[in-house]
């Protein structure tokens, strides 16, 4: 049987994949938080002091993260109030010519004044087709707008 090791436990001070997110207080095996955790930077070792510390940045974190989403919710309100008017070159037959893709979207947003990052709006493929489209837009993990976009001929 092999044997247990007492878990030491830390304070995150960035987010690490499969361990947890910055501020918490997580136990890891010794050799990880002396051989990994501690050596780069990721973490101190779980004092009061330091726990105090910890506390006040798990505020502000949360603080932080509920600014963004009351900002994220006023963006939505924003984006689904706002209706989009894309042309798109057709040829012969009606075969279009190129398409409209996010960074076209995001462009014509910014033109309306609403800055939204290309990568946060949901688009799988190109629109290559006339006609109305309703596009998610991620504007927060728990936030996403539906935008109205309607593709006209050029």
């Amino acid at each position: 049987m092999p044997r247990t090791r007492d878990a030491v436990e830390v304070i995150l001070l960035q987010d690490v994949d499969h361990v947890g997110t910055q501020g918490v207080v997580v136990a890891v095996r010794p050799g990880f938080a002396r051989n990994y955790l501690l050596p780069k930077g990721l973490a101190v070792a779980a004092t009061p002091q330091q726990r105090k510390v910890a506390e006040q940045l798990a505020h502000r974190r949360q603080r932080q993260v509920q600014r963004q989403k009351t900002q994220a919710e006023e963006l939505k309100q924003r984006l689904e109030g706002c209706a989009l008017s894309l042309p798109l070159s057709l040829g012969e037959g009606g075969k279009p010519f190129g398409s409209v893709t996010a960074r076209d979207l995001a462009e014509a947003l910014a033109r309306q004044g609403l800055e939204v990052e290309r990568h946060a709006i949901q688009l799988a493929q190109p629109l290559k087709a006339l006609g109305s489209h309703q596009i998610p837009v991620r504007l927060h993990p728990e936030v996403t707008a539906i935008l109205n976009v309607s593709v006209v001929k050029a």
